[in-house]
């Protein structure tokens, strides 16, 4: 299979796994704050690995995987009917801390005392 339609299939199939995601209703999905963070296919379309990050960190997103693991035959269902494909691959979920970890840096930048007189310094500095 040629690399653009990998690429095409994998945004296809992110794309569909967020409007999923927002039917479900196991308590561990909704009460969480997911994000798709990538979604990985193989060439030959047999698995999907697709990592997944909750904004309240690791651990939440630990309990998330396992409430989309138990409803992954529905999940599943619904994805190759959306998407019309002859063969649904199978999803491996893996909870990820990126958003947790982003969030983090975030606060670590924002904390540094730099003022505005201080980029200006900085930038007539450079040229």
């Amino acid at each position: 299979m040629s690399g653009h339609r990998i690429e095409r299939t994998t945004e296809d199939i992110r794309r569909e796994l967020t409007a999923i995601f927002r039917e479900l209703k196991d308590p561990r999905v909704t009460t969480a704050f997911l994000s798709i963070v990538r979604v990985e296919v193989t060439n030959d379309l047999s698995y999907c690995t697709v990592y997944v990050s909750a904004i309240e960190g690791l651990d939440r997103a630990k309990e998330a995987v396992k409430g989309l693991k138990s409803a992954g035959g529905f999940i599943r269902r619904e994805l190759g009917r959306r998407l019309r494909l002859r063969h649904v691959p199978e999803l491996i979920f893996t909870p990820t801390d990126s958003i947790e970890y982003s969030a983090n840096i975030s606060r670590i930048l924002n904390s540094l005392d730099i003022t505005e007189s201080e980029e200006s310094d900085d930038e007539s500095s450079d040229v």
